[in-house]
């Protein structure tokens, strides 16, 4: 089997694993045994993809086409995207086959899933229990990346890039496999302490791992129709900005933490950023919350935390409706969702060291202009692993990706007021939640939201995950090597119709 395996490419090992994941919400079952009706609605996607998967070790490996192909999917950007992909439609069967939504609903549902976006189309009201888990399961791997859970079992000759790719920059031990495995070591433990201590705050055991998964991949699905605030509880709603805090912190920093290193960790510029953005924005959120609605500043203190952390962090959870909060209070709400959460974390978003570089740039090229004549000295951040230099690369790579993040936001944000009827604000909001893998809304996405407006949320939702360029690469890799196939075939084909 491991010498049939070692011929099943890249591609093929992540449609096995993507077959077995889509098995794993069968689990429910055993504890709610009147859904064993769907049990035909997870079981054909998973068998399809595991087939599919052990068939790709089946394909010639000598052929020249073959081998053309095979070294187009080397391409790390291109599989890392086929993988994406593959695995929304594959998540997206179930909700299909059992006639719960549409073929564009469920779609939406799956890529707002693996994603960990949060922005749902779904009656939770109504839904089974089999399907909120599976939305919930679809966040918490989501977060950690297909690649990421094929390199804990399977290790790749590519898998540092396709590591990379992903979106992980950082390796925290020495070896690969070993990094991915101290990773999902962390989250599991994360997961079982979440899981526990919503259970000792009221929650019961599967609502309390629901939440637990949504809120430690920054996803932010609910089993409650008004999410966390459905429940009305302080101390749910402190465990929860706990367990977003940890999902949106870089797992290098987690480590650090994990370890009792709390002076390296709390050194890290990033985490420092962090603190300071919140430190300014729930104050302030607060006082706009409560001159607006009338609550006491007690009361607005504890809105803000709870919201101002999820929306920074990219969770998208919620204590209550948006479309009471003051225009001063949704802007905020709509900056931090750009700003995003740590870089090599589960959150989406710009990120915070690329707004923290942005700003220490700016205030260098302030300097210089308003003193000339004064020595400026090389400038450094501090990383988990230590100081780095920001250098003119780190710069332009940095600039780059923000006025390209900011121009698809600009867009994005207009095709919305044209295809939801809203205003530009509130398409700026909702926009800003997609892109940023949010999933906060201000109304604007639910079970009646036209298709059009779907696909758009969609692309932004792919785009803010995979960190946009890692889709252009791919895009353009594919079209290359298609172009290629096909003139090598027409120039074949036309050889062979000269000899005849």
């Amino acid at each position: 089997m491991k010498a049939y395996m070692s011929r099943c490419g890249t591609c093929g090992k992540l449609m096995l694993l993507i077959g077995i994941l889509m098995a794993i919400p069968l689990a429910v079952l055993p504890f709610y045994p009147q859904e064993t009706n769907y049990t035909f609605a997870f079981l054909v996607p998973s068998m399809v993809s595991v087939i599919l998967g052990l068939l790709s070790g089946l394909l010639p490996k000598k052929d020249k086409d073959c081998q053309q192909w095979n070294h187009a999917l080397q391409n790390s950007s291109l599989t890392v995207l086929f993988a994406w992909l593959y695995g929304f439609v594959t998540g997206a069967l179930p909700f299909v086959l059992s006639k719960q939504l549409t073929f564009v609903q469920a779609l939406f549902e799956a890529v707002s899933g693996w994603t960990t976006t949060g922005l749902s189309v779904m009656d939770v009201t109504k839904t089974p229990q089999i399907f909120l888990f599976h939305r919930a399961f679809m966040q918490f791997c989501g977060g950690l990346g297909f690649v990421m859970v094929m390199i804990i079992f399977i290790r790749e000759k590519q898998s540092m890039n396709l590591f990379s790719a992903e979106g992980h920059p950082d390796k925290l031990m020495p070896n690969l496999t070993k990094t991915a495995q101290t990773i999902a070591g962390m989250y599991l433990a994360f997961l079982g302490i979440g899981t526990f201590a919503y259970r000792l705050a009221g929650m019961n055991l599967f609502d309390g791992m629901v939440h637990a998964m949504c809120a430690l991949s920054t996803g932010g699905f609910s089993t409650k129709l008004n999410s966390i605030g459905e429940y009305n509880s302080f101390s749910i709603e402190l465990i929860t900005i706990v367990l977003m805090l940890i999902g949106t912190t870089n797992f290098a920093v987690l480590q650090l933490l994990t370890k009792g290193k709390l002076r390296r960790a709390f050194r890290v510029s990033e985490v420092k950023f962090m603190l300071l953005l919140l430190a300014i924005f729930i104050p302030v959120t607060a006082v706009s919350l409560s001159t607006s609605l009338s609550i006491s500043i007690g009361e607005g203190i504890r809105r803000a935390a709870f919201d101002v952390t999820s929306a920074l962090s990219t969770t998208g959870f919620s204590t209550m409706s948006y479309t009471v909060w003051p225009p001063f209070a949704i802007g905020i709400l709509t900056l931090l969702m750009l700003v995003g959460g740590g870089i090599g974390s589960t959150a989406g978003g710009i990120k915070l060291t690329r707004v923290y570089l942005m700003i220490r740039t700016t205030y260098i090229n302030i300097c210089k202009r308003l003193f000339p004549a004064r020595k400026i000295t090389v400038s450094y951040y501090n990383k988990a692993q230590g100081k780095s230099l920001i250098d003119s690369t780190l710069i332009a790579d940095t600039t780059g990706f923000i006025s390209c993040y900011l121009s698809i936001f600009i867009v994005g944000s207009l095709l919305l007021t044209l295809t939801a009827g809203c205003s530009l604000t509130e398409a700026m909001f909702e926009f800003a939640s997609a892109l940023g893998t949010v999933g906060l809304s201000i109304g604007i996405t639910g079970p009646s939201t036209n298709t059009a407006t779907l696909v758009i949320e969609m692309l932004g939702m792919l785009l803010g995950r995979l960190e946009i360029f890692i889709i252009f690469i791919g895009i353009h890799s594919g079209i290359t090597t298609t172009r290629q196939y096909l003139q090598k075939k027409i120039a074949i084909m036309s050889i062979r119709c000269r000899t005849k």
